[in-house]
C-alpha cells in the first residue's frame, strides 16, 4: 500500500515539495495562482488525507510561502513558526483554503452524524470525546475561514499521526498473529486426541518448512544491494556503483529514496522467504518483514530523520563498516511477535468481548420480548376500545329505534308509548 510519509514531508520539510510525490509534476509550481486545480498525489492513509494533501498543494502554489518553506528549519516548522506565514499568502490561495476547510468541516459533521445514528440505533452509548477527536486537525469552532491556527493544527496532527503510523501497523500485525494462534488453539480443542496430534505435527512441519530458506542478506548492506544490482538490474556485481544504483532505483527521479522505493529494494530478499503458493508462507507476515527491513535501513541511513534517503546520505552509508561487513539479519520467525503473557491477556480480552456480546444479545432479546408484550397489551387495549365503540353504536341504534313514535305493547298486551327519556306512558 501507499505510505503516509510523502505528505508528512510535504508539510514538515522544505525539501519535500520537490522530493516526494506531492508535486512530482513540477509544471504545477509555475501555474498562475488563479488556476487552482485539485492535486493528484498519493494517499497517506489518514482519515483527513484529501484535506491535508489539498492544503499542502495550494500552499505550495504561493511563491512567498514556498520560499519560506525552503528556508525554515524542520523543527521550527513542527513548532508552528511556518504557520504564521499564512498571513502573507495570496488572496486566491486563502480563498481556496477557506473553501477547503468548509468542505472538510461538512465532511466531518456528516461522518459524526452518521456514526451517532448508527450507534444510537444500536442502543450503544456514544463516545462524544472520541468523535470530537476527528476535529483535531482543524479549528471547528470557526468553520468558515482557514486561519494560522488551522495550519498549525494540521501540521501537528499530521506529524503525530504519521510518526505513529508504523507503530499502529506493528500493533495491528501483533493482533493478527495472536488471533491466528487463538483460532488454532480453539480448533485443537474440538479435535479428538489422534486428530489433534496430527494437526500439531502438521503445524510443526509447516513451521520448519517456512524456516528453510536461503541466507537472507542484511537489508541495505552491500551484499543485499549487489544482489538487486545483479538479478534485478542485470548488471555485473563487480561493477557495482552506489550512485548509479541510486539513480536506477529512484523511480520517480526526485533525488530521494522514499519509503516505497526503499521497500521495493527488499523484494528479492522477501521472495527467498515467502511464496504465495505455499501453505506455510503468510503474505501478511511478508509485509511485516518488509516494514521491519525498511525501518531498519531508515534508522541507519536517514541521518536527518526526514523519512527520506538523499543521495548524500546513501553514499555516506555505503562507506560504513555496517554496509561492508553487516551482522546477520534475524527474520521474523526468529523474533517472537508476542509473549505468552500477552497471549493470555489477549485471550482474556476476547473472552470479555464475547461475554459482553452475549450480554448485549441477551439484553436485546429481553428488549424485544418486552416490546412484543407491550405490543400485545396495546393490541388487547385496541380490541377492547373497538368493542366498546361497537357497543355504543349498538346502544345508539337501539335508542333511535325506540323513538317517541315507536309503539309497542307490554307483556300484558297493553299499548305503550316509549320516549327517548325512557319514561313509560300508560294509556
Amino acid at each position: 500500500g501507499t505510505h503516509p510519509s510523502h505528505v508528512y514531508l510535504a508539510i514538515c520539510m522544505w525539501t519535500c515539495l520537490e522530493a516526494v510525490p506531492i508535486a512530482v509534476d513540477q509544471t504545477k509550481v509555475s501555474r498562475p495562482a488563479e488556476n487552482l486545480e485539485p492535486p493528484k498525489s498519493v494517499d497517506t492513509g489518514l482519515h483527513y488525507d484529501r484535506y491535508l494533501r489539498e492544503v499542502v498543494d495550494f500552499l505550495e502554489k504561493d511563491p512567498h510561502f514556498r520560499e519560506k518553506l525552503h528556508n525554515t528549519d524542520m523543527e521550527d516548522i513542527k513548532q508552528g513558526k511556518l504557520a504564521k506565514e499564512l498571513d502573507f499568502v495570496s488572496h486566491h490561495v486563502r480563498t481556496k483554503l477557506d473553501e477547503l476547510k468548509r468542505q472538510e468541516v461538512n465532511r466531518l459533521r456528516t461522518l459524526i452524524k452518521a456514526k451517532q445514528d448508527i450507534e444510537g440505533g444500536r442502543g450503544l452509548k456514544i463516545d462524544h470525546q472520541a468523535l470530537l477527536k476527528q476535529f483535531e486537525h482543524l479549528n471547528h469552532m470557526n468553520p468558515h475561514t482557514f486561519e494560522v491556527d488551522d495550519l498549525d493544527r494540521l501540521i501537528k496532527s499530521a506529524t503525530h499521526d504519521l510518526e505513529n503510523y508504523d507503530k499502529e501497523r506493528h500493533d495491528e500485525f501483533k493482533r493478527y498473529e495472536m488471533m491466528k494462534e487463538h483460532d488454532r488453539r480453539e480448533r485443537l480443542k474440538t479435535l479428538d486426541e489422534d486428530a489433534r496430534k496430527k494437526e500439531e505435527e502438521h503445524y510443526e512441519q509447516m513451521r520448519r518448512k517456512h524456516a528453510e530458506h536461503p541466507k537472507i542478506n542484511h537489508p541495505g548492506s552491500q551484499d543485499q544491494l549487489k544482489e538487486v544490482w545483479e538479478e534485478a538490474d542485470g548488471l555485473d556485481p563487480d561493477d557495482f556503483d552506489p550512485k548509479t544504483f541510486f539513480n536506477l532505483h529512484d523511480t520517480n527521479g526526485d533525488g530521494y529514496f522514499d519509503e516505497q522505493e526503499l521497500e521495493a529494494l527488499f523484494t528479492k530478499e522477501l521472495e527467498k522467504i515467502y511464496d504465495p503458493t505455499q501453505e506455510e508462507d503468510d503474505m501478511v507476515e511478508m509485509e511485516e518483514e518488509r516494514l521491519r527491513m525498511r525501518e531498519h535501513v531508515m534508522n541507519e541511513v536517514d541521518t536527518n530523520k526526514d523519512r527520506l534517503v538523499s543521495l548524500d546520505e546513501f553514499i555516506i552509508a555505503t562507506k560504513r563498516k555496517e554496509f561492508l561487513e553487516p551482522d546477520a539479519w534475524d527474520t521474523l520467525e526468529q523474533n517472537p511477535i508476542y509473549t505468552e503473557e500477552e497471549m493470555r491477556q489477549f485471550e482474556e480480552h476476547l473472552t470479555r468481548e464475547e461475554n459482553n456480546l452475549i450480554q448485549k444479545t441477551a439484553d436485546l432479546q429481553k428488549q424485544r420480548e418486552d416490546l412484543e408484550r407491550q405490543q400485545q397489551q396495546l393490541n388487547a387495549q385496541k380490541l377492547e376500545l373497538q368493542q366498546a365503540v361497537e357497543h355504543m353504536e349498538r346502544l345508539k341504534t337501539q335508542r333511535i329505534e325506540l323513538s317517541p313514535e315507536a309503539k309497542g305493547k307490554c307483556a300484558c298486551g297493553c299499548s305503550i308509548n316509549v320516549y327517548t327519556t325512557d319514561s313509560w306512558t300508560w294509556p
